[in-house]
């Protein structure tokens, strides 16, 4: 029983700090402060914790947290009603449509852009990043496997994210968006 709720703990970490920085974008499309995104992140993170049972791990997990996120900010909102600073609600349905799309939208030119920057590995280097970041993997066990020192293979691996990281925003910004 501790078990299965270990691991679903862990499964629900991993998904939310995978998608955080997408669904601060979110809110921020929604919200006028950065500590109203703050606190209204905290209350949907929690919100998501208590109904991680009813999340169908078959979905993007992005997609049933900003529906999530969506709904928390609307409450947010209406508490802070009094505000003349604030947008009426139909006015953040549009702009949370519109997030919600040019986020999907960024996510597949993210997608194709890693794919193809992946291809232009060596089939070494794309074998060291598959295995580090498979799931279970320990960075001890790709060196023994790799014939490396675990030092060395992080030093390989921060070499080998840079020059993702790089390729993948150069991509981005020379292709048009979708």
């Amino acid at each position: 029983m501790a078990a299965d709720r270990d691991d679903r703990y862990e499964l629900f970490l991993q998904r939310f700090t995978e998608c955080e920085g997408r669904l601060r974008a979110f809110l921020w499309s929604m919200l006028p402060t950065w500590d109203g995104v703050d606190e209204v992140l905290q209350n949907a993170s929690l919100v998501m914790w208590r109904k991680f049972d009813q999340y169908d791990p078959d979905t993007l997990f992005v997609k049933w947290a900003t529906v999530v996120c969506r709904f928390e900010a609307l409450k947010y909102r209406r508490t802070k009603a009094r505000d003349r600073h604030v947008f009426s609600d139909d006015l953040l349905d549009v702009l949370a449509h519109e997030s919600a799309e040019e986020d999907e939208e960024l996510f597949l030119r993210e997608k194709v852009a890693l794919r193809d920057c992946m291809d232009g590995f060596g089939d070494n280097q794309r074998e060291l990043l598959m295995s580090a970041y498979a799931k279970g993997a320990k960075i001890k066990e790709v060196a023994e496997a790799a014939g490396k020192t675990p030092t060395s293979v992080y030093k390989m691996l921060n070499r080998l994210r840079n020059k993702l990281h790089q390729c993948i925003e150069a991509k981005l910004a020379l292709e048009p968006e979708i």
